[in-house]
């Protein structure tokens, strides 16, 4: 009953690391709020290998996930970045630039639940990756312009929502006889993770960001693919016009 258990427990982990980062950032710790996103993104990736390892997923085990993801993967790098970067500007723009990135998260958590993906591919920048970017790169609001911050943001949203096509590495499971390294797995990165909370976190951010960009980058081929089809297309309806 213990073994079926433990994905769910890793989930639940999840969520509590997501409150406990909320938490952090409203006490001044950004840096620890940060890598407690980063530590549940470990938690989150390592719930469903577990599951489809022993065999133990289900309906509430998916749903579980999801609603623990809007915290810890929406709200959290949301509140990070707000409390660090965007409190000083008008409320206006500081609210309603926090409050897309969650929305857009469980619109895009919501789409995964309900509509049938690519094999081998997420359908938009997955929550756990644009969180991770987010809140690691709230870090850098001393060196960053408060624009460059909130258009980061907005793009993150939008690759949330996209139909951009991002690897999800699902064929890298875990060994039923390796199930019980995960939990020193984790809590050594924890251990880890609260001695260099800040730099370890700045390391993480490229990482994640060479992945987010990488779907911006198949998008942006995409776009360019579409107009020239269209451009050869419009120069052959020239072609067979002139031709007559």
């Amino acid at each position: 009953m213990l073994t079926k258990s433990l994905p769910n427990l890793f989930t639940i982990g999840n969520l509590f690391l997501g409150i406990i980062s909320i938490i952090s950032v409203f006490n001044d710790k950004p840096e620890l709020a940060a890598i407690m996103v980063i530590v549940a993104m470990l938690l989150d990736g390592l719930d469903g290998r577990v599951a489809r390892a022993l065999n133990a997923q289900s309906d509430f085990g998916k749903e579980l996930d999801s609603l623990s993801d809007v915290i810890s993967f929406g709200v959290a790098p949301a509140f990070i970045m707000y409390v660090v970067a965007f409190e000083p500007l008008p409320p206006a723009v500081a609210w309603i630039v926090t409050a897309i990135f969650p929305i857009c998260g469980a619109l895009r958590l919501a789409r995964f639940n309900v509509v049938a993906g690519v094999p081998g591919y997420f359908i938009g920048l997955p929550i756990p990756a644009a969180g991770g970017v987010l809140c690691t790169l709230a870090l850098f609001h001393k060196e960053l312009n408060s624009i460059v911050l909130i258009l980061s943001t907005l793009l993150l949203s939008y690759l949330m929502v996209s139909t951009v096509k991002y690897p999800n590495f699902k064929k890298v499971g875990i060994p039923k006889k390796a199930i019980w390294i995960t939990p020193i797995v984790v809590l050594t990165a924890v251990i880890v993770a609260m001695q260099f909370p800040g730099s370890l976190s700045k390391m993480i951010f490229v990482p994640l960001l060479l992945y987010a960009l990488y779907g911006l980058k198949k998008n942006v081929e995409r776009l360019f693919r579409r107009r020239k089809r269209k451009m050869e297309s419009m120069d052959d309806a020239k072609s067979e016009t002139g031709s007559l």
